[in-house]
């Protein structure tokens, strides 16, 4: 019988921010496969004496696919242990493709995003009632061209949140693409680097003008979050609209609504 592979998000790199269920995968794993130039090796720590443990930060597709079918054979639970969620830029498919050819069950455990720890990291929120519902998660085009209609600039027209992945590098067309769309000097943008990773996360707030400047003085370069959104902030500004959901004049079927709560807020 051959073994089952568990491709696990490790989450953005604090090693309790892992999911009970992937540490309990890792706990009982006999071989873990895990991304070493980004997940923090302390996440290996679940994993039990004996257990086969490998960093894939050399290897390329063929290699990782390769040594996967050939732990499955020796053992019951593989893991391949991945930063962040393993279906976003995770190369998912093209590292499950090879399984099942060779016929070797899988499955994946979700992980917490780089995108949400960002945000927490800085308290802020992604979305706010009329100003926006909606996030896009990209990244600037690099290595990896974007696909027709997918460029920074086309998404940023929308102005609503962005979390710009794997761009830090690129920070200058991400100013580039928000000004061409736009945004205005004064955007509030944040950047995150290794959000959540203890003792070594670095916040930055600055603005569309001066983040790449205020990014060079913490020399930030590697694994970070862009976040631009009109939402940033917002816990200082002096009115903002109320969530319908907690709103007292909103009823649904777990609560009425409180025409006392509306006549009292409303007199006060």
């Amino acid at each position: 019988m051959m073994g089952k592979v568990w491709f696990v998000g490790a989450g953005p790199g604090d090693p309790e921010l892992i999911t009970v269920k992937g540490r309990h995968l890792l706990a009982r794993a006999g071989a873990v496969l895990f991304a070493g130039s980004l997940v923090d090796q302390a996440a290996t720590l679940y994993a039990p004496d004996g257990c086969t443990i490998r960093d894939s930060k050399d290897m390329t597709l063929e290699q990782i696919t390769a040594w996967l079918i050939e732990q499955a054979a020796c053992h019951e639970t593989v893991v391949r242990l991945q930063t962040g969620d393993p279906g976003l830029y995770g190369a998912l498919i093209e590292m499950v493709r090879p399984l099942d050819a060779a016929g070797i069950k899988w499955a994946v455990v979700p992980g917490v995003s780089s995108a949400m720890a960002a945000a927490a990291a800085a308290g802020e929120t992604l979305t706010l009632p009329e100003v926006t519902q909606t996030v896009i998660f990209t990244r600037v085009a690099g290595r990896t061209p974007m696909p027709p209609g997918e460029d920074l600039e086309a998404l940023a027209a929308h102005r609503t949140t962005l979390c710009i992945f794997l761009s830090i590098t690129l920070l200058h067309e991400v100013q580039r693409a928000l000004r061409a769309a736009g945004w205005p000097e004064d955007a509030p943008l944040l950047v995150v680097q290794k959000a959540s990773w203890p003792g070594r996360e670095k916040i930055v707030r600055g603005t569309l003008a001066d983040i790449k400047r205020r990014c060079q003085d913490e020399k930030i370069a590697t694994q970070a979050m862009i976040i631009a959104s009109p939402t940033l902030g917002a816990r200082h500004w002096q009115d903002i609209v109320r969530s319908k959901l907690y709103d007292p004049a909103f009823g649904h079927r777990f609560r009425r609504a409180s025409i006392t709560e509306i006549t009292e807020g409303a007199s006060s």
